[in-house]
């Protein structure tokens, strides 16, 4: 073959591809070489477009058929009517080379082959017809047969040379016209089709005819542009060609259908004089695009029952989809017979219709039935449909191998078809699949569509691989609003939310307006970020466009200002909302149960209820959630006898996992421990809240229990479970546990941030090591309130008021606002180490400076600085003085100070409001009667003893414990249990005897409170818990290694003079963590300095 391309001024340079393959002795390879060799190489076409020697000359590919001069060909007409490209082509060639048309109608020699050629698609042979026109001069002659072409070139898609011989048209007729504006369409350009269309009004010399609009409507449908389309049928009339009703009737339908103006499309309908079968197609196809499948398939009975009018095979894919819509199997297959008795099975795309219809009534077997029995698959659409249905139903690896079947048969692969594959790749299991698709995608070059581009954007957004959909996504040439959508909802997937913002703001740039699902992703995002003034631009937005009432937007406007705690504007949205689903209900209960709104929530839930509508997991989650917050034990039975009754929790692990955690936050621990039982396949959800459940309800050691039996069963901690894990070791003081703990974190590589950080954190303090905690505090360089509060919560309990002052200090420096928590520990490091002043000062700091209204715990955390340091009388006046009136958490702090400084007057004013409150804490009680004893009012010691029997509550027995070679090992007073008992009471002699001869030590009895004799309260005070397991300690522990101990309650005076002494004389550090603080007893000295 022979390729030139010329160029020159003012003139249209062309390239022509020269095929090799026309017999040589005939006219058109004759005119074709005369014309490209002779010595003159150029065929010059003059730029103005009123010249009629302009032309225009199309890219030639060479013929894939080999000519044979001797064939006996029959009429190449009639071969075009028989549909045969090959044999109609070849009879073209004989013809022309054996007979002389030169005199002939242009139109009636090359209208037939250039029809054929479009209806089949053979964009090949149609270029070579184009060329033989065109060196037979007759193309520019003849408006009819550049009219032809133009429909041929849409028709095959090939835009972009339909273009070009349209624009260098010489004349055109409105056939011309209508052949672009349709070749558009067909294209999908329909806004290029509008346009155009514009142009020939604008245009003189060219009358519109009735032909022009089905295309023009069609655009208008496309774009959903409900007004243009509107204007256009205003044009119909007001041109009269209303009266075509058989032309521009369906189109109309068509259009007002798909632009969603159902109502407009029903009344043109009905008020049709004569319905052709276009007509009702039309009206069908508006009902299942407007998601109205039930009026579609009673359409369809109509039409079906009505007289003069024959279904055609058009009918019945709008018709078959409202099947599949409404998952109506028995209709479809219904619908399914007919289309075989009418004899329109073996129409290609009433198969389509089919495989697709079973495939979403979910008979995949039908639809996979349906595919096997045509012989002949090689139409891509079919593969397509069936690869759409499997992968529609969560059939991903069936849709994969279909797709690799469908390669190795050799089908072209279309985009619509790397669509369909690429949503099989939903999951990250399919990540690799979709990787070798993406290539696939590179090598054919469909990477270019906008479509497929897209589908890559999602899967690798669906497969948390955020990062590859961002790099597809900003290297799209051309980004329609689905491509924006598609990124942003791939980042709010993947909790980027502060990214999707920023996306927001680029689309926003590049000048794309948000759509329902743009504001979604937006509200999803600032409703995480708690981004209140964000979220109410979007909804601004909404209310704007008229989004603000749809389903999808309403709620999740609900949950945006649920997340942002500002219940009242949720409530309205609600309340406001014209239409509301199961998913508006249990979304704004969920937001009144996670925003402390409990009573709110059951009153919803109750209205739920009234309306008979039905319950899903979800709702019963929030209520039960509202119950564990206000611990409605009662409450919570009863929703679960919902539960069991209507069978809610028999197959749905979640609801499980949710009644553990319920039953354990409302301190039933037999209830969690039996619905854990019960569940058959747990999940790492359920190990978890069993865990927890058990952290919350100080059964630690049952706690690392369970994390034990979990690891027998193979199952794996994550981030959650850690947390739990965590706390549980930090309760018991197990610091082995905690760095084994800490290291699986390292080796199996989780992101020590977040909650994870700051539970490290208040482990190793909690565990004695306050230097580990600084080392991991100082760890990260992104700290965030949770890990400044975790870090000046360490200092505090290790009685180091300076450091916590320091830490907060710096926190302000670096921007990080304090939260009510983080003054709570700040006040309370501050009380721990006499840090009066300061700590009063903090108090005012977090009312005046940040504006945060106390809780009861900070007014008693400054009775509590206050009564530590012996300045009662202020106390006593800030305790009657605070706005919610004295509380028992604050007369609790006053008595314990008036009971550790003597002041008996006060302590008994104390011990007397907090009788006259329903105390529910035992500690209360015990702390009054301790009081009572000091002074020896044992009359009033025994009334608060039978009160609090009268009650049901105990008192928590004192409990030491220590760990010795990974294993803890817990004492009672005086316990003998222990397995080296007698070993151990006889160290604690030992020791007794040491400290008394060489310390002084003499037993301090007034800390004994019971009504007994010297002797025996001495008794009582040596078999404490807490000597016990340091007499343990001494033991079983090489010198000079720390002994660490942990007690449930607070350390006694004695017991702290008696550890002060063995760490002198016995030369040991002794850390112990009381229920207040930690002591770090080194050499006789105590770092809280007496002061506890």
């Amino acid at each position: 073959m022979v390729k030139e391309k010329i160029s020159s001024p003012g003139w249209y340079a062309v390239s022509l591809i020269l095929p090799t393959h026309f017999p040589l002795h005939s006219p058109m390879a004759t005119s074709i070489q005369n014309t490209f060799f002779h010595p003159s190489p150029t065929i010059a076409i003059h730029s103005n477009s009123n010249s009629k020697n302009k032309k225009w000359i199309p890219p030639v590919e060479p013929n894939k058929f080999e000519l044979k001069p001797t064939l006996k060909v029959t009429s190449w007409k009639e071969s075009c009517k028989e549909g045969n490209v090959k044999e109609a082509f070849h009879s073209f060639s004989d013809v022309f080379a054996a007979q002389d048309f030169t005199h002939s109608d242009p139109g009636e020699v090359y209208a037939p082959i250039i029809e054929l050629c479009a209806s089949e698609k053979a964009l090949s042979q149609g270029q070579q017809i184009h060329a033989h026109v065109i060196t037979s001069g007759a193309v520019y002659e003849s408006v009819f047969v550049s009219t032809k072409l133009v429909f041929m070139y849409g028709k095959c898609g090939s835009l972009c040379d339909a273009e070009k011989l349209f624009d260098y048209m010489p004349q055109r007729s409105i056939f011309s016209w209508n052949a672009m504006i349709g070749a558009y369409v067909f294209n999908e350009k329909p806004l290029e089709a509008l346009e155009l269309y514009y142009d020939l009004r604008r245009s003189s010399g060219v009358s519109l005819d009735a032909y022009t609009f089905p295309s023009v409507l069609q655009a208008c449908g496309m774009l959903k542009k409900a007004r243009e389309g509107a204007e256009v049928h205003a044009y119909i009339i007001k041109s009269g060609f209303g009266s075509y009703g058989f032309v521009v009737n369906a189109p109309l339908v068509f259009m007002y259908g798909k632009c969603g103006s159902l109502r407009d499309a029903e009344k043109l309908f009905d008020y049709m004089p004569q319905r052709t079968i276009f007509s009702w197609n039309a009206m069908i196809g508006a009902y299942v695009s407007n998601e109205k499948p039930l009026e579609a398939l009673e359409l369809y009975y109509d039409l079906r029952r009505s007289s003069g009018v024959s279904l055609d095979a058009y009918t019945f894919s709008s018709v078959l989809q409202a099947c599949g819509m409404l998952q109506k199997a028995r209709e479809g297959a219904e619908v399914h017979a007919y289309i075989i008795k009418s004899g329109f099975g073996s129409h290609g795309f009433v198969v389509n219709a089919l495989v697709s219809m079973y495939a979403k009534c979910n008979d995949i077997a039908g639809a996979r039935r349906l595919f096997i029995r045509m012989k002949e698959r090689e139409d891509n659409m079919l593969w397509t449909t069936i690869i759409s249905g499997y992968s529609s139903t969560g059939k991903c690896l069936e849709a994969l191998m279909l797709f690799k079947q469908m390669c190795m048969a050799g089908v072209d692969v279309s985009s619509y078809a790397l669509v369909q594959v690429l949503q099989a790749c939903k999951l990250p299991s399919f990540l690799r699949s979709g990787t070798e698709i993406h290539a696939f995608t590179l090598k054919s070059g469909y990477i270019t569509d906008i479509y497929v581009a897209n589908a890559l954007v999602i899967m690798y957004a669906r497969c948390c691989r955020i990062m590859q959909a961002k790099k597809v996504f900003d290297r799209m040439l051309v980004k329609d609003s689905i491509s924006w959508n598609s990124m942003l909802t791939g980042l709010v997937q993947n909790s980027c939310f502060r990214e999707a913002l920023e996306c927001c703001h680029k689309m926003h740039k590049a000048g794309v307006k948000p759509d329902p699902v743009t504001l979604i992703s937006i509200l999803a995002a600032s409703g995480r970020l708690e981004k209140l003034v964000i979220g109410m631009e979007a909804h601004a937005i909404a209310i704007k466009n008229g989004s603000d009432h749809e389903l999808r937007v309403a709620n999740t406007l609900i949950d945006m200002y649920s997340n942002c705690h500002h219940v009242n504007y949720m409530d309205r949205v609600f309340r406001n909302m014209p239409d509301r689903d199961l998913i508006s209900w249990s979304t704004v209960i969920a937001g009144y149960a996670q925003n402390g709104r409990c009573i709110r929530a059951l009153e919803v839930f109750k209205e739920v209820q009234g309306q008979g509508m039905p319950i899903d997991g979800t709702m019963i989650g929030s209520i039960l959630l509202a119950c564990s917050d206000m611990k409605w034990i009662n409450h919570a039975k009863e929703i679960h006898g919902y539960i069991l009754r209507n069978s809610l929790s028999d197959h749905d692990i979640v609801m499980s996992n949710i009644l553990v955690d319920v039953y354990g936050e409302c301190g039933n621990i037999d209830y969690a421990s039996r619905v854990f039982d019960r569940i058959a396949d747990k999940d790492v959800v359920s190990w978890t809240s069993m865990i927890s459940a058990y952290v919350d309800n100080g059964l630690a050691n049952e706690a690392l229990t369970l994390y034990s039996l979990m690891q027998e069963n193979g199952v794996e901690l994550d981030s959650v479970a850690v947390v739990s894990l965590l706390t549980a070791v930090a309760s018991l003081s197990a610091l082995r546990k905690g760095k084994e703990t800490h290291g699986f974190l390292l080796r199996k590589g989780f992101v020590l941030e977040g909650s994870i950080a700051s539970s490290l954190v208040d482990m190793y303090a909690r565990c004695g090591r306050v230097e580990d905690s600084f080392n991991v505090f100082n760890y990260f360089e992104d700290k965030n309130v949770v890990l400044w509060t975790s870090m000046i919560n360490a200092a505090g309990m290790h009685g180091r008021g300076d450091w916590a002052v320091e830490l907060f200090s710096q926190m302000e420096n670096e921007n990080v606002y304090p939260d009510h928590v983080t003054f709570l520990v700040l006040l309370y490091a501050c009380s721990h180490s006499g840090l009066i002043d300061q700590g009063q000062s903090f108090f005012d700091i977090m009312r005046l400076k940040y504006r945060l209204e106390p809780w009861p715990e900070h007014y008693a955390c400054v009775v509590d600085l206050l009564g530590r340091g012996n300045r009662l009388n202020e106390a006593y006046e800030f305790v009657r003085s605070t706005p919610m009136g004295p509380n028992a958490v604050a007369w609790c702090s006053f008595l314990r100070a008036c009971h550790v400084h003597g002041n008996k007057e006060l302590g008994e004013v104390a011990a007397k409001e907090l009788l006259n409150m329903d105390l529910e804490n035992p500690g209360n009680y015990v702390l009054i009667s301790n009081v009572f004893a000091a002074i020896g009012r044992w009359d009033q010691v025994d009334r608060v003893r039978n009160r609090m029997r009268g009650k049901g509550l105990k008192k928590n027995p004192a409990c030491s414990w220590i760990e010795v070679r990974n294993k803890l090992h817990t004492f009672m007073a005086s316990d003998k249990s222990h397995p080296q008992s007698e070993e151990i009471y006889l160290k604690l002699a030992e020791i007794v005897e040491v400290l008394e001869k060489q310390g002084g030590y003499v037993p301090q009895t007034k800390y004994v409170f019971h009504n007994v004799e010297e002797e025996e309260k001495a008794k009582m005070l040596h078999r404490h818990s807490e000597r016990l397991a340091i007499a343990y300690g001494l033991l079983e522990t090489s010198n000079g290694k720390p002994i660490r101990v942990t007690k449930n309650l607070r350390v006694c005076g004695d017991c702290h003079d008696f550890i002060k002494l063995v760490s002198k004389f016995f030369d040991r550090e002794i850390v112990v963590r009381d229920a207040s603080r930690f002591h770090h007893f080194l050499q006789g000295t105590c770092s809280c300095g007496d002061f506890w």
